[in-house]
Order: structure tokens, then sequence, then C-alpha cells
């Protein structure tokens, strides 16, 4: 079933709006990615509107990990997720989104970009494993 971005159909007062036309192609969406946490990476090229192509991360295992003290960047595993304040059931089921906290090798981090939308998982390290 697609998923439509057409306006609301309840004004405020809770009224209802009559429809004035019907769905249109450019008013379409897509399910969710829900990426998750696995042992393989697994990435899924999408054709999006004007021909581009947009990456997804159906699979993550790495994360490039930002370290605020030192200023660099590591590809490093992710063990993984503690938290997640989109759902608290995606942390359950180790569904990666932005703002996620991931355990990794390196200590605590969070998600920084959208691996469904971008192609890759960046975080910035919150704590340090002592």
């Amino acid at each position: 079933m697609a998923v439509s971005h057409a306006r609301d159909r309840k004004k405020i007062t809770g009224g209802r709006v009559g429809k004035k036309r019907d769905k249109r192609k450019s008013e379409l969406g897509r399910e969710p990615t829900m990426t998750k946490v696995s042992e393989k990476q697994k990435v899924k090229k999408i054709r999006v509107r004007g021909g581009n192509v947009k990456v997804r991360v159906m699979h993550a295992a790495y994360a490039n990990v930002m370290d605020p003290e030192t200023k660099k960047a590591q590809k490093v595993k992710i063990l993984t997720e503690k938290s997640n304040p989109a759902n608290r059931n995606f942390a359950r089921r180790n569904i990666l989104t932005k703002g996620a906290i991931i355990e990794t090798e390196l200590g605590t981090a969070r998600i920084t970009s959208r691996p469904g939308q971008d192609g890759t998982v960046n975080a910035i390290l919150i704590e340090k494993k002592a």
C-alpha cells in the first residue's frame, strides 16, 4: 500500500475537509527503511523523483564515529543499540535512526546521519570506554 503525503482531512475545529482532487504521483511516499544492526552491511539503491538515486542502508555493521576531543573519525563496529528517542521499541529491535544512542567498540555514540536517507551511519562519540 502506498504512503500518501497529501494534506490532513480534518480542520482544527474537528470538522472534515472535503476531497478536492485524487492523489498525485508527486504526493506518494515510501515505507520507512528500518535500518537494522547486523553482521553484514547491506545497501540498497532506489530511483527517486527526477531520475536521481537515493542510497539506503538496510543492514549496518559499522559506523563512522567522530571523537569530538581529537576531531578524528574512525570506522567502528556497532555492537548494539542502547536507546532511541524516536521510539523506545526501536532500541529493542536494533533499528537505527538519527539520534539513536549506539554502543560501539570505542564507546557510546549518537547517530547524526539518517541511515535510510543518506546511505551511511555517521555518529559522534559521547562517552569513551575505559
